[in-house]
């Protein structure tokens, strides 16, 4: 019977202790030439020098659909205050520029997930001509990464935001294996997903040395992505997982371990005691996990050259390397080995960067993807509407802003819309919002799509929750803890007046429209909402009000109090970027009049006005 390509390579993984090497998982089979290679390293290896080699393994994590050095959302090539570059076509010129100083059958490939989320370029191939069907076309992720010639990824948690059947087309378009030994049918907790491969390289003499390839990825999908996931995936914990599996890849005939996960190293989880495991533990699984070598880790965006973490049970130092995200930096694990009486050790590993922007595009990944990029660059200049003045997010993370609630306003005219002439039609609606992306600006006149998919860059859905005023408060002195505690006279520093409790992202950071209130933030966490009132009413802590939410907030991304748990009283399929598209389209013109300074809030101390 025929099998496909994922068919074979889950067969192939899911190899037993004691059992032959990972069947068509290995990179290579022996040739004649290579056993003869092979007795001759084993002679030199039973006398008195070891044969010393090195190789290289390349990893890339969070590259987020990024091809080009391009940002759709400005229709212009990529820049930021670091000057950094992103995207694959770099990567693929320093991957060549590495192969070739080491040899390119001394080098491997990796990933560390949340590949096919986070541009314009992915969301097209997966909403607006999706890449599942009979005549669907390669995603452009796929179409690069083969090219590239990765040899193996593992998945991130944004791989599931288009749902399953997506990423099965996906991983069907892979000339790779895509990893996840902790993804497990819900059904019979078995992996969905291959949990490692074995590659071989043949370094001169000795048999090939096997470098075992573990991908892991993050638990948080459970709650990111409930909808697409629950009671078809699992997701335990990663060092758990880690403990379970790199034994079996040891007795698999691993000489070397290599995880990929999708992890950070160690920052706190953003869910609280909603799960019973860690979002970033990457430094954990290093330390309790004995036979790892390294760990590509990603998902926090970070720059880590290398952290070593040493093992408590072995002693042994093992190496951990985030390369940032995007494209912006490759990483590389330096590996020394030594081959004796038969036996590949490793005796000794470091990582390094190296920078995108140093290097220019791969002519040959420009020419593969340039159709689709041209495409969509098309798609995202579409006019759908004009403005009256400029709509800037600048100074959103501490002041009410129109282009905020502009966001809060489509939400909750959604919602209204969408329990019109039910049981709640005529509960108070309000609308939660965060300032996602600090550089987006609604312009004066023409509207492109672009610019609406700039000040709301997530692939966000809807919902309406039933919460009590009580509740309301407590959300919004959940969300205050943003901000740092400055008392009344102090100066106001905007670099560090942010962020806070645990250095809370932006998109952390919700402010409600529909309501009006005060944050004093001259009082601790906890005690900073005051003056909440509805229509100039102080809100009675007692009623009832509708929240508009995002799916992420809902499901309980950033653990904000009682919304997870509020009853469910709509939600949508549609993307809310698109929603605001559609909201645009529909009224024509964009005039913050029709929806600013109805309600607000304000930054205080002891009730005076911050700004």
């Amino acid at each position: 019977m025929a099998l496909n390509r994922r068919d074979f390579v889950t067969r192939s993984a899911a190899t037993a202790a004691g059992a032959a090497l990972a069947g068509g998982l290995t990179a290579a089979t022996a040739t004649p030439a290579a056993a003869a290679d092979q007795n001759q390293g084993e002679s030199r290896g039973r006398g008195p020098v070891p044969f010393k080699a090195s190789f290289t393994v390349m990893g890339t994590t969070d590259l987020h659909g990024h091809v080009f050095n391009w940002e759709y959302f400005t229709d212009s090539e990529f820049d930021d205050k670091s000057h950094n570059d992103v995207g694959l076509a770099k990567i693929s010129t320093l991957v060549e520029q590495v192969r070739a100083e080491k040899g390119h059958g001394r080098t491997l490939l990796i990933d560390a997930g949340d590949t096919i989320q986070g541009t314009q370029l992915s969301y097209y191939y997966a909403r607006v001509e999706p890449i599942t069907g009979k005549k669907a076309p390669v995603h452009p992720m796929a179409a690069a990464m083969n090219a590239i010639g990765y040899d193996a990824a593992a998945l991130g948690n944004h791989e599931f935001n288009y749902g399953i059947p997506l990423l099965r087309a996906y991983q069907d378009q892979l000339d790779f294996p895509l990893l996840g030994a902790n993804a497990l049918n819900a059904k019979n907790e078995k992996p969905a997903f291959p949990p490692y491969v074995i590659r071989e390289l043949h370094l001169g003499h000795g048999r090939p040395i096997r470098v075992g390839i573990l991908g892991l990825t993050n638990p948080g999908i459970a709650i990111w992505d409930k909808a697409n996931v629950q009671g078809k995936l699992t997701f335990p914990g990663i060092p758990e997982v880690a403990a379970k599996w790199v034994p079996k890849l040891r007795a698999a005939g691993a000489d070397v371990v290599v995880v990929s996960a999708h992890t950070g190293v160690d920052d706190p989880s953003s869910w609280g005691d909603q799960l019973p495991y860690a979002e970033n533990a990457g430094a954990a699984m290093a330390a309790t996990v004995p036979g790892i070598d390294a760990v590509l880790v990603g998902h926090a965006h970070k720059e880590i050259a290398q952290r070593i973490v040493v093992n408590t049970q072995t002693g042994k130092n093992v190496v951990l390397s985030e390369p940032l995200c995007w494209g912006e930096r490759l990483t590389c694990f330096d590996f020394e080995v030594e081959f004796a009486r038969g036996q590949w050790t490793v005796t000794g590993v470091t990582s390094r960067l190296l920078n995108s922007n140093t290097v220019a595009e791969d002519p040959k990944i420009v020419k593969l993807v340039d159709a689709q990029h041209k495409k969509v660059v098309a798609y995202v200049n579409q006019v759908i509407g004009t403005c009256k003045e400029t709509l800037s997010i600048a100074e959103s993370r501490f002041k009410d802003t129109p282009i905020i609630d502009l966001i809060g306003r489509v939400q909750a005219d959604a919602v209204r819309t969408a329990l019109a002439g039910g049981q709640y039609a005529n509960l108070p609606v309000v609308a939660q919002a965060a300032p996602f992306n600090r550089t987006a600006v609604i312009p004066s006149g023409q509207v492109k799509l672009r610019d609406a998919a700039g000040l709301y860059i997530y692939e966000n859905t809807l919902e309406a929750r039933l919460l009590t005023g009580a509740q309301i408060k407590d959300y919004l002195e959940y969300s205050a803890k943003y901000y740092a505690q400055v008392a009344p006279g102090a100066p106001i520093n905007l670099d560090t007046l942010t962020n806070q409790a645990n250095n809370t992202p932006d998109y952390n950071y919700d402010s409600l429209y529909g309501v009006s209130y005060d944050i004093d933030i001259a009082q601790p966490v906890g005690s900073r909402i005051v003056n909440l009132s509805y229509q100039g009413k102080p809100v009675d802590p007692a009623a009832q009000f509708v929240l508009a939410v995002n799916n992420y907030r809902a499901n309980g991304g950033g653990n904000f109090p009682h919304v997870a748990k509020a009853q469910q009283l709509w939600a949508n399929s549609e993307e809310i970027r698109n929603t605001m598209i559609a909201w645009v389209k529909a009224k024509g013109v964009i005039d913050p009049a029709d929806f600013y300074g109805q309600s607000g809030w304000r930054l205080v101390r002891a009730g005076v006005p911050v700004f």
